[in-house]
């Protein structure tokens, strides 16, 4: 039998068509490539902030000053009371009156609902959220300051109230530390590596922000499964005979308060929208013995530690030197250089007392912050 071979139009025509259908296929298999590619995307990030159902503010904004305390507020409180508001987050029953805190304006000011609060665990971090959440239920709050018990204020309220509101920014402590080995793989690809990040649990935030972290559902959970701390009598290398505390040792020693906020908005692309520096200062124990530097804690300042020179070098420094980055943060505001910090931890009371008693705090042109282009 003959085999009949197809004229050359029709050779060519087939071959236009097999093209064309190969084309479409690429085509087709692109943009499916292009939509899983999305949804991984959507799926390890974190969702978009919640809507709150408010309208932008209009009217005098207020600082939302969210305390993480445990039973006593020692100092006293001044401020304009049209721009600011205060919560505490207090041991779970703890009421706040005239025999657990000598200002009034902290008086029924906890949260309703505390939960038990032990360091380095993800109940810190909850309790924050649970902070955030109930000011966010006021639109007038548009600043949100996490402040500790054993805080001081290091400048009047004008000032403190003039240098957050100038920056359009929230100030969050966050750098990348290589070094240090608390990111877990478990995380991945909820949180790549990239976007881990380390700092100070002590943030002021934006409203924008306070309502992405409130309105995260991804991120958390993933903290409250991998970011866990060593218990201490493996830190402390009491058990480094036993096998079982060996084993531990190779686990990740993951502090949440210091990784949460700062990786959530990373994740979200924000890392433009901070000032990358804490507003308190803090004196890290530096100890060169080896075993205390494995339990690093604040130092406590006692009251000969609060002389108004000591308060002095505190408010001078204007710049922050971030070892793993090689980076120096030049401390700004509303493009105006300006001190680093408005706070400072952990004072005693006795020391905390010197400080008002003193009136050590004094008063500032909080003007000078204000629609500077210099």
């Amino acid at each position: 039998m003959k085999k009949r071979v197809a004229p050359p139009a029709a050779t060519a025509a087939m071959s236009r068509s097999r093209l064309w259908l190969g084309l479409q296929l690429m085509i087709w298999l692109s943009a499916l490539a292009c939509a899983l590619a999305l949804v991984h995307m959507t799926a390890r990030s974190p969702p978009p902030a919640a809507a709150v159902g408010v309208a932008p503010w209009t009217g005098v904004p207020r600082i939302a000053f969210l305390f993480l305390a445990r039973s006593n507020l020692p100092l006293d409180f001044n401020a304009e009371e049209d721009k600011y508001s205060i919560y505490i987050h207090s041991e779970p029953g703890f009421v706040f009156d005239r025999t657990t805190t000598r200002s009034p304006l902290f008086f029924g000011r906890q949260l309703r609902k505390s939960i038990k609060v032990i360091w380095g665990e993800d109940t810190m971090i909850e309790a924050e959220r649970l902070l955030l959440a109930a000011a966010l239920k006021e639109p007038s709050n548009q600043r949100f300051a996490l402040i500790s018990d054993s805080c001081v204020p290091l400048y009047n309220f004008s000032y403190i109230y003039n240098y957050m509101m100038s920056s359009p920014k929230s100030f969050v402590d966050s750098f990348l530390d290589k070094k240090e080995g608390r990111f877990n793989i478990k995380m991945f690809p909820t949180i790549p590596k990239d976007r881990w990040r380390k700092g100070s649990q002590w943030i002021t935030l934006v409203r924008k922000h306070a309502e992405i972290v409130v309105a995260d559902a991804v991120v958390f959970p993933i903290f409250r499964r991998f970011c866990k701390r060593l218990p201490e009598e493996v830190i402390g290398g009491r058990t480094q005979d036993n096998k079982e505390a060996a084993e531990k040792e190779k686990e990740h020693d993951c502090i949440p308060d210091e990784h949460y906020v700062q990786t959530l908005l990373s994740l979200s692309q924000l890392d433009n929208e901070l000032e990358r520096r804490t507003l308190t200062y803090t004196s890290w124990n530096q100890s060169i013995n080896e075993k205390d530097k494995k339990s690093w804690h604040p130092k406590t300042f006692e009251f000969p530690d609060a002389s108004p020179q000591s308060i002095m070098e505190i408010r001078n420094i204007d710049h922050i030197y971030y070892e793993t980055e090689y980076r120096t943060e030049w401390c700004r505001c509303n493009a105006t250089f300006v001190p680093c910090f408005l706070f400072a931890r952990k004072f005693s009371r006795g020391a905390a007392m010197r400080i008002l008693h003193d009136d050590l705090i004094g008063s500032f042109d909080a003007g000078a912050l204000l629609f500077s282009n210099s």
